[in-house]
């Protein structure tokens, strides 16, 4: 199944440092619902660049419905946008 990238609403938590760490997120599933996910844990973090946009990778592992699932979120640093790049289930 092909994912694509789509913004999602995200709670984050910067530290004085300047560090930031996503918390939970919004998502639309398959059947139009509003999903809150609550991250359990950041397995990684990369920071990358796309054509000279710099951005964060997270990859995080939450619990939906019972499943564990992992999600890459991406934050774009100077646009202050988070993505949801995909989900595995």
């Amino acid at each position: 199944m092909e994912q694509k990238v789509c913004p999602v609403d995200v709670i984050c938590v910067c530290s004085a440092d300047g560090d930031i760490r996503p918390l939970r997120f919004r998502m639309e599933d398959e059947q139009h619902r509003l999903l809150r996910i609550d991250i359990e844990e950041i397995i990684s973090t990369r920071d990358v660049q796309f054509v000279g946009i710099e951005a964060r990778i997270f990859l995080c592992r939450a619990t939906v419905e019972s499943r564990r699932w992992l999600f890459e979120l991406r934050y774009t640093i100077r646009s202050h946008n988070w993505c949801l790049l995909r989900k595995v289930y």
